[in-house]
């Protein structure tokens, strides 16, 4: 039927397949069956993709953590006690643990990449419409979780075709998105290591990334030091806009439902009771300023590499790296910006800690220019070999 036809496919639940309830990660929303499928899901039918299972989410998807009220606890598959990362927390458990070759995930400020660094996948956050979605907004993506580049480029051709119900989705490509050589030599290529603020950077982090940096400029691309496009005012701005609008969601519910929210989300949002229009306007406008400055260093530079995460890990049970809803997008600062300047940008498997948990490499590429993200992965993934060793199911 297609490229996919018999390819098991994991979807995270926020991806519609009729007839099935989207719980959202959450035991305060009514169960009730979709009335339809999602575009990513027809076209992964189309092409005669075997759709098995939905991988859980946090409560609507506002953690990098595998902590549910609804979905039992996710874990990572390299070490049980520790956090698979999120918001596509059942996704990268699943990838990691052997539960098929292509896993779909959400992503608005990392839950793509954010859970690939954790698990040792490929995570691939294509440009904002790219893949088409029904419940479009700012910044928010879908994009393939794998175990090599070659996977998630495969699947992109059955779900990058457009659909009418995404407002925001880009023309057909005609891409050959097999087409994965380039040569790196005299391409700029801006190296991050400061994220702006946030969490302080781990040193095997920052250790792995400079290593991963050095085998791009053994290969002749110019790899130079860039500064951070993200500021505490632009952090903090949109931490207050996704306070006011997911209160906006939830403040009107019954109070019986509203118990049922994961406190540290209900906490965290709670916060925004008070926000005004104008300070949730205010927030929102840091968005647009995330977007000028990724567009000014890009006028300097044909790609970027960042650590894709700051911290090696944390425990399962944390909701997040802080573990604090007042500090609750600390860790993000890598990877918020791209999603709000519509760039595309992934994760790949750049080393390990000392403790044997991956480490994420982040590559940043122009606005719609997909392809080079994939080829400057998979030559990536081609010098260092990937992952050849994946997590084994515990010994019974």
């Amino acid at each position: 039927m297609g490229l996919l036809d018999g390819i098991p496919v994991t979807l995270k639940e926020f991806v519609a397949t009729k007839g099935d309830p989207m719980p959202n990660g959450t035991a305060a929303v009514d169960l009730v069956p979709s009335p339809h499928d999602a575009p990513i899901t027809e076209r992964l039918r189309e092409d005669g993709a075997v759709i098995f299972a939905k991988t859980t989410a946090p409560d609507y998807g506002m953690l990098s953590s595998g902590l549910s009220s609804f979905h039992a606890l996710s874990r990572n598959p390299w070490d049980l006690t520790q956090n698979p990362g999120g918001s596509s927390a059942g996704a990268s458990a699943a990838a990691a643990a052997s539960y098929g070759p292509l896993h779909i995930g959400t992503d608005i400020g990392g839950s793509v990449r954010l859970p690939a660094g954790w698990t040792g996948l490929y995570g691939f956050k294509p440009s904002q419409g790219r893949i088409p979605l029904d419940n479009y907004y700012v910044g928010r993506c879908a994009g393939p979780m794998t175990r090599t580049v070659e996977d998630s480029a495969i699947s992109m051709a059955t779900l990058s075709r457009p659909d009418w119900r995404d407002g925001m989705g880009l023309p057909p490509n005609d891409f050959n998105w097999l087409d994965l050589d380039i040569d790196v030599k005299g391409m700029t290529i801006g190296l991050m290591m400061d994220s702006g603020c946030g969490l302080p950077l781990d040193e095997e982090v920052r250790d792995a990334v400079i290593a991963a940096a050095k085998l791009f400029e053994q290969a002749g691309a110019i790899v130079v030091p860039v500064e951070p496009v993200l500021t505490r005012e632009m952090l903090d701005g949109l931490d207050k806009f996704w306070r006011a609008r997911f209160w906006g969601t939830i403040g009107n519910m019954p109070d019986e439902r509203k118990a049922k929210i994961l406190p540290y989300i209900f906490k965290w949002a709670e916060g925004a009771a008070s926000v005004t229009g104008v300070e949730a306007a205010h927030g929102f406008n840091q968005t647009l300023e995330m977007r000028k400055t990724c567009g000014a260093l890009f006028s300097k530079v044909d790609a970027v590499l960042s650590p894709t995460n700051p911290v090696v890990s944390y425990p399962a049970d944390w909701a997040s790296p802080t573990n604090d809803p007042a500090l609750p997008f600390e860790h993000i600062c890598y990877t918020v910006p791209w999603n709000m300047s519509e760039q595309p940008a992934a994760s790949i498997n750049c080393g390990y800690s000392r403790s044997g948990m991956p480490i994420g490499l982040q590559i940043v590429g122009p606005r719609y220019d997909d392809m080079r993200v994939l080829k400057l992965s998979k030559v990536f993934e081609n010098w260092t070999g990937g992952v050849k060793a994946w997590p084994e199911p515990p010994v019974a």
